[in-house]
């Protein structure tokens, strides 16, 4: 839900400005801070003034409004603790603006002046490094060295013009790894002023940052001195099932734009369907650089953006290609007991303790359909479920949905796919042939003997420069 919050009174009172280029007019009051504390996938923000441009859809975010003041675009970012849903039934809290981590995304056209008030209601310092923008050095958002912190309480101001197009991100650059780690970060996206031979214009244009989170089961509030062991990997600060679909119409020309702000890399995979990269945060590829692909890996502190063609209809797998990063809360100390027969000794333990249950034993796919009791506030390693049963995944996972009765322009999920008899893979009724085997070699054995030497072999080395040959 959209609320708005006055700070007109308090945060004009205390505003600072970190560079004398800004006008009193400018001060004279500030803009409303908009809020979001809804999880779903907002629809895109249609300009409502300045140059138009074909907004992006947050996937489960929201776009910032701003307002025009004598021509430069006024946004209102407030740094504050949020509850973040990140599935149904588990909640974390995070750092974040304006309601949310991540925070809103910023849309902006090229050449556009824009003055972002940014007011900070931390309990400590912070500041917010506009990542692969080219602006002033002293708008850049580095504590100490490029400005003075944001003390908690009071409003800065940053102002500068967006110079080029692309896909961007913004954070803070103080105490960046408790900061970062507890969800501060959200998307700048800069739109061409007109047409671009290297921006193609597409029918839908989804986007979102990669994070990564180590909160403990029945526990809210991450831990922010992990380094490598997160637990919970998850896209704009959601976990599957909780990421919304990507819906689009059959044929629709789509781009997806990914940013990761995690301790890792991650090659993200889409099914059913080609792309090209299309961009960087450092600008649109050149079409002679650009091939196709079907995953692309995403370093830390990167953009991609990719494009294709909707024109394969289903419910195709969208989702980060280690595997460890499609579960839930998972432990980093189970032992593995693949092919371990403790039937037995299961028995006995469940006569003293009745919800003890057996993992592992077979893999884990057996425990996307098993009722494990949980601590509260604690999401299911591997859940979600289709329309044939346990998807069996979590984390950095979700579904492309390509419809030929889609509308343009209509991002309401259609359900399942309906498929065509005849293309479901389905079980084999027949009878089975006998695998055809190779004649068994001389001496009953699958293997030839290996050729053994009738006497030891003498070998001689001759060492270089008069050695002597043994």
């Amino acid at each position: 839900m959209l609320s708005r919050r006055n700070l007109l009174g308090a945060a004009a009172a205390t505003a600072a400005v970190s560079t004398a280029a800004v006008s009193k007019v400018a001060l004279a009051a500030l803009p409303e801070p908009v809020l979001q504390t809804s999880p779903d996938t907002m629809p895109p923000l249609q300009p409502p003034n300045g140059r138009p441009y074909n907004p992006v859809v947050t996937l489960n975010g929201w776009t910032l409004p701003w307002r025009m003041n004598n021509g430069v675009k006024e946004f209102h970012l407030v740094a504050e603790p949020v509850v973040r849903e990140m599935t149904p039934g588990f909640q974390a809290h995070l750092w974040g603006y304006n309601g949310q981590s991540p925070g809103p995304t910023i849309e902006v056209v090229e050449g556009d002046r824009v003055r972002i008030f940014v007011t900070n209601k931390l309990p400590e310092v912070t500041t917010i490094h506009w990542h692969g923008q080219r602006l002033p050095n002293g708008m850049d958002g580095v504590t100490g060295l490029t400005q003075p912190a944001i003390p908690p309480g009071k409003t800065f101001v940053y102002e500068f013009v967006a110079r080029r197009p692309g896909t961007f991100m913004y954070h803070p650059h103080a105490d960046e790894m408790v900061q970062m780690a507890m969800g501060m970060m959200g998307l700048w996206i800069t739109h061409p002023k007109g047409r671009h031979p290297l921006i193609a214009e597409v029918d839908r244009d989804f986007c979102f940052l990669l994070n990564a989170y180590d909160i403990e089961p029945g526990s809210a509030t991450p831990r922010v001195m992990t380094m490598l062991d997160f637990n919970l990997w998850s896209w704009n600060s959601r976990i599957f099932p909780g990421i919304d679909p990507l819906v689009v119409r059959h044929n629709d020309r789509v781009r997806i734009r990914v940013g990761n702000l995690t301790m890792t890399n991650h090659p993200m995979h889409l099914h059913g369907h080609e792309f090209t990269v299309t961009g960087t945060d450092g600008g649109p590829v050149p079409r002679s650089a650009r091939w196709p692909e079907v995953t692309t890996d995403i370093a830390v502190g990167q953009m991609r953006q990719f494009e294709f063609l909707a024109d394969e209809e289903g419910d195709w797998a969208f989702h980060c290609h280690k595997s460890h990063h499609t579960m839930n809360a998972m432990g980093h100390d189970v032992p593995t007991m693949i092919g371990v027969d403790h039937s037995g000794v299961a028995r006995q333990v469940t006569q003293l303790i009745p919800d003890y249950m057996v993992m592992g034993e077979r893999g884990m796919k057996d425990m996307t359909e098993m009722e494990m009791p949980l601590p509260d506030n604690t999401a299911a390693m591997m859940t979600g479920t289709g329309p044939f049963g346990a998807v069996g995944m979590g984390g950095m996972f979700s579904v492309l949905k390509v419809r030929r009765g889609q509308r343009p322009g209509d991002y309401t999920d259609p359900g399942w796919f309906q498929h065509p008899p005849g293309t479901v893979a389905h079980e084999f009724a027949g009878p089975l042939a006998t695998p055809a085997q190779a004649p068994a070699a001389s001496g009953g054995t699958s293997m030839p003997p290996a050729a053994v030497p009738a006497r030891p072999v003498e070998v001689q080395v001759r060492k270089p420069a008069g050695g002597h040959a043994h």
